[in-house]
């Protein structure tokens, strides 16, 4: 399994080993090993080292000096980069997940989450899904109406029409959080397969990531809280 390449901002560096350790810890007990390719302590940094370094996930506190986690998010987004961005948080807040999902981070995790969960969540941004905070997202699904792409309930009916069977099955997937591979597992195709319908399924729907895709599954009804 090719390892997972990581890059780790956060302000303090009693923090950063911490998460060094714990990841280091992850690697010896199976699974793709977690690689540390670099770190940081100011957001400025970790965008130009995300440039450099081209980690598979960067996983950034939301408070850094210069750039703060939305900002740097923001600007790996608009660089094109094929970096996955995981936002660690100490007080997490409805206002700071919405600002965090439309800036483009598709992990969203609060600091006190088990070690395990910390490691799960990494590998599955990693492998192309999003992760957050089952209780955050909970809370706060009702008031993601208000970034979604499409206008109304019309519009929304329309554009899941235009989806084939399949292309609706795997919104159903993604918006269950499953990874690619799980996806591609189910379905009994490739993984390659599965990265098309993607794209297809969020160029139909007009969507500019797997995280707003789950939002309007929830919002919609096709996916239900516990299904």
């Amino acid at each position: 399994m090719r390892p997972i390449r990581l890059l780790l901002a956060d302000a303090s560096p009693l923090q950063r080993a911490g998460l060094r350790a714990v990841l280091a810890e992850a690697g010896a007990h199976g699974g793709p090993e977690l690689v540390i390719a670099g770190e940081t302590g100011d957001g400025g940094e970790a965008v130009e080292l995300a440039r450099r370094l081209l980690p598979d996930v960067l996983v950034t506190d939301v408070a850094l000096p210069r750039m703060d986690g939305a900002a740097v998010a923001r600007a790996v987004i608009a660089a094109r980069l094929p970096v996955r961005v995981l936002v660690l948080t100490a007080h997490d807040s409805d206002d700071q997940l919405i600002e965090l999902i439309s800036a483009g981070a598709t992990g969203y995790l609060c600091k006190d989450a088990p070690q395990e969960e910390l490691v799960a969540a990494i590998r599955v941004v990693a492998a192309g899904g999003a992760v957050i905070t089952p209780q955050v997202l909970a809370r706060v699904l009702p008031r993601f109406a208000a970034i979604l792409p499409t206008p109304d309930d019309t519009a929304v009916t329309a554009d899941l029409r235009s989806l084939t069977g399949r292309e609706r099955e795997v919104l159903i997937h993604v918006a269950r959080g499953h990874t690619n591979a799980e996806i591609a597992e189910a379905l009994q195709v490739s993984e390659t397969t599965v990265k098309t319908h993607v794209g297809h399924m969020l160029a139909k729907l007009r969507l500019r990531d797997r995280t707003q895709a789950v939002v309007l599954a929830y919002e919609i009804g096709l996916v239900k809280p516990g299904s």
